[in-house]
């Protein structure tokens, strides 16, 4: 998606060879008109898939995971980081390393809001090693749904997630594709939309 790496090239910043900083339009501070822009290009590529559910794990995932399910007309399942007083009854659990932040947490589904009718697409800002992707698709075929794909913002290729994630039998559908990162350095290759 040009636009998605027009801003990467003109606001991103390469922080070393393995973590590119894009909080002035995706993290900290999101562009709405952007992230409307990415969910109807993941709607447009994903409109004949049958989706009954976009899924998003918080808290960076969610604005481009509204719009994607807003233009597929379809309601937005977050998944939560941190367990709260108000995720009770049935819920579905898996442990989640993050990349860059070098964290666990567990990562909970209330098992109520996917089931087994339902044909997801999970969306998701980063993809580096694939933990959090795998995670948030295990939580969704616990729960007996299946996965039309998983949408990706910004995909670093260099990076073994995407073949993590192709091996499990996920599609992977990347607007952007980073084929190297070096301190103030950012390379691209042919990405899927």
């Amino acid at each position: 998606m040009k636009s998605l790496e027009d801003r990467i090239l003109s606001e991103g910043k390469a922080l070393s060879d393995s973590v590119l900083k894009v909080n002035s339009f995706i993290n900290h501070m999101v562009d709405p008109k952007l992230m409307h822009e990415i969910g109807d290009t993941f709607a447009a590529y994903y409109k004949d898939s049958s989706i009954t559910k976009v899924v998003t794990i918080e808290v960076s995932g969610i604005a481009p995971a509204v719009y994607t399910a807003e233009a597929l007309g379809v309601p937005l399942v977050i998944l939560k980081k941190q367990t709260s007083k108000t995720l009770s009854g049935d819920v579905l659990q898996t442990n989640i390393t993050s990349f860059t932040k070098g964290t666990s947490y567990e990562l909970t589904l209330e098992r109520a809001y996917v089931s087994p009718e339902d044909h997801v697409l999970i969306i998701d800002d980063f993809l580096a090693n694939g933990e959090a992707a795998t995670g948030a698709a295990c939580l969704v075929q616990e729960a007996g749904a299946s996965i039309a794909g998983i949408g990706i913002l910004i995909e670093k290729s260099f990076q073994r997630g995407r073949s993590r994630l192709e091996k499990n039998g996920y599609k992977v559908t990347s607007l952007v594709r980073v084929s190297k990162l070096a301190k103030g350095k950012i390379e691209f290759m042919q990405a899927d939309i």
